[in-house]
């Protein structure tokens, strides 16, 4: 199913469904359709799910950072959601979500991570922009997965078109970095809402012992695992991820039944 891209003031966005809110941030290397099936089984099931394009491409250089980024979320939850949401971030979208439950608690709900950034991360890197490189490029997005499989050609080439665009490169390396610079472990016993953890058990990137600290240092957090699964669990095991999402968001939302 292709969603239909909203544009409205700064924002492009998907809104599908109606109900309670659901804000879905993407991650660095990840774009709007990492999350398809979420949104096609959360919008069928009472809840009105949002996906805007992170600006990530669009700031200048030097506000291209995990702060600024945060900011335009919360912006975007006041002037296009209007009431508390639920975000679900994976990779640096996490870690924005992070962000803004910290220092916007009146516009979350409740959080959901999987693969987050803020502790620690491997990434690409320095050796990031080898530009040209499109089998480099293949290998580390298949390395993102626990099955190579999930790195289409599709997922590939729109890396290799931005590790081979100078002004991608430069931003996507300015984010990469500041994520690394704004550790969250100070603040994490600050989100008191309700935060839950999906992480993958052969996560690469943000390894099984980031979510084991995330669980210990938020007050108010459950931490759920996917067997043979990487650092993207709702793109690698839909289906597992949403029915995990769902149990444990639908009592908080509706009550238990």
């Amino acid at each position: 199913m292709i969603f239909n891209i909203k544009k409205q003031k700064k924002y492009n966005y998907i809104e599908e469904g109606e109900g309670h809110p659901i804000v879905l941030l993407h991650g660095l290397m990840g774009g709007l359709s990492n999350f398809d099936a979420l949104t096609r089984f959360f919008a069928a099931r009472g809840y009105k799910v949002y996906a805007p394009e992170l600006p990530i491409y669009t700031l200048p250089v030097l506000s291209t950072n995990v702060s600024t980024i945060a900011k335009f979320v919360a912006k975007f939850l006041k002037e296009i959601v209007g009431q508390p949401a639920t975000l679900i971030g994976n990779s640096l979208g996490g870690h924005v979500g992070l962000v803004v439950a910290v220092e916007y608690q009146e516009l979350v709900h409740s959080l959901v991570l999987t693969g987050s950034s803020g502790l620690y991360e491997k990434s690409f890197g320095e050796t990031f922009p080898k530009r040209g490189s499109y089998e480099y490029v293949e290998q580390k997005a298949q390395e993102v997965f626990y099955d190579p499989q999930v790195a289409t050609k599709e997922i590939v080439d729109e890396v290799y078109e931005t590790v081979n665009n100078s002004s991608k490169v430069i931003k996507t390396l300015y984010v990469a970095r500041s994520a690394i610079k704004h550790n969250m472990k100070k603040d994490l016993p600050k989100i008191k809402i309700p935060v839950l953890l999906i992480w993958g058990k052969q996560d690469n990137v943000t390894p099984p012992e980031v979510a084991v600290e995330f669980d210990t240092e938020l007050p108010n957090s459950k931490l759920v695992w996917i067997d043979k699964c990487g650092h993207a669990p709702m793109m690698e095991h839909p289906e597992h991820f949403n029915d995990i999402l769902y149990e444990w968001l639908d009592p908080l939302i509706n009550g238990d039944k």
